[in-house]
């Protein structure tokens, strides 16, 4: 996900997982969490938060649902996706004979697109899979914990386990506060 912030618009809040993902990622040191798992291990953040959001509905998934789940969204994340992100991230610096005042408005528009392809992507993995035939039921925080562990079995992966530690973390505490 971008850094971005919700606008209020009703779109942009339609499910709950994109309302979850909003809440989780605007906790402190998950960004950069996700970054360091985007970056580092591949991980699709949008796949990520949808096993952490089906933790917090019971749901505990194994490494074959992640991949299958990774697999079918694999070209959305492709060719909209990532491509939005390369030209955000390219437009962070002034590119070399254009106007400084120019960039950051055409940045932000990008950066308003790319966030606006990752609520498609959420909106199609919580229409594709529905939380009660999705995995196994489990209690919440036991969930959370196998589905970044499944995650990673699934790509083959070793994550960050600071990054991991701090997505935890901030689910138990979006958890605490919704009781």
């Amino acid at each position: 996900m971008s850094d971005q912030q919700d606008s209020g618009d009703p779109k942009k809040t339609a499910s709950p997982f994109w309302r979850f993902s909003l809440r989780i990622y605007g906790t402190p040191g998950v960004p950069a969490g996700c970054l360091t798992l985007q970056d580092g291990s591949g991980v699709d953040v949008n796949v990520l938060l949808l096993g952490l959001f089906a933790a917090s509905q019971g749901r505990q998934l194994a490494a074959g649902d992640v991949a299958a789940i990774a697999a079918a969204i694999e070209p959305w994340k492709l060719h909209a996706v990532v491509p939005l992100r390369g030209v955000r991230r390219f437009l962070k610096d002034t590119p070399a004979g254009f106007e400084a005042q120019d960039i950051p408005a055409l940045r932000q528009r990008v950066k308003m697109m790319e966030l606006e392809a990752e609520r498609l992507q959420q909106e199609v993995l919580y229409s594709s899979w529905p939380m009660e035939a999705l995995g196994a039921p489990a209690p919440a925080l036991e969930a959370a914990r196998a589905n970044v562990d499944a995650y990673a079995a699934a790509l083959g992966a070793q994550f960050d386990s600071g990054a991991v530690d701090c997505l935890l973390a901030a689910f138990a505490k979006i958890g605490e506060s919704s009781q």
